[in-house]
This record gives C-alpha cells, sequence and structure tokens, in this order.
C-alpha cells in the first residue's frame, strides 16, 4: 500500500524540531513581541502594513535559523548544544525587542 511511512515523520520531526529547549518560550516571546510591536505602531501613527510583513518574515527566518543549527546539531552529535545556545540567543533578542516596545509606550522599565 501507498501509505504514509512514520518512520520518516519521526526522522523528520527530529530534524526540525527535535528536543529543541525553550522553543515554546521563544513562540511566546515573539507573539508579545508582534503585540506590542502592532500597538506601539497604532500608539505612533505608523501602523505599516509593509513593515509588518518584513517583521514576520524575520520571525520566519528565526525559525528556519534554529531548524538549521538542530540539523547541524544532529549531525555533529552536540547533543543539543548548538541549538540551546541559539534559542537562547533569539529569546535574549525577543525580550529585548519587547522591552523596548515597551518603554516606547511610555511603561517604565528597569
Amino acid at each position: 500500500m501507498g501509505g504514509l511511512n512514520l518512520e520518516y515523520l519521526e526522522v523528520a520531526h527530529l530534524y526540525l524540531f527535535g528536543g529543541v529547549k525553550f522553543l515554546h518560550l521563544l513562540l511566546l516571546l515573539m507573539g508579545l513581541d508582534i503585540l506590542t510591536g502592532i500597538i506601539k505602531a497604532i500608539k505612533n501613527d505608523n501602523l505599516w502594513s509593509r513593515k509588518s510583513l518584513f517583521g514576520y518574515a524575520r520571525k520566519l527566518l528565526v525559525l528556519i535559523v534554529i531548524i538549521t543549527a538542530n540539523i547541524i546539531d544532529q549531525v555533529l552529535s552536540l547533543n543539543g548544544t548548538l541549538t540551546f545556545a541559539t534559542v537562547l540567543f533569539y529569546i535574549a533578542n525577543e525580550a529585548l525587542s519587547i522591552t523596548e516596545n515597551m518603554a516606547q509606550l511610555g511603561v517604565f522599565v528597569p
């Protein structure tokens, strides 16, 4: 029969996002960054669909970088070290962007 082989799905899952630590936190921070960015743009009367589109594309490119890091990690048997470092970098980047957005919205930031 021409059914779908589950082994291929497991291998694809492993190479895409299998075992990536803190990925859910990164996705949450990406969503919060988008939300605070939209609120900031509305407040500043600077809401452009083209600018937003580039921001969303950057978020997708970040996920592609994480997938690439995970593949390299799996091939070189680094036990998740490279992927973990990559995700932590982007978590810090998103947190900084959220902080900047909040500061520009008038929220006091320490």
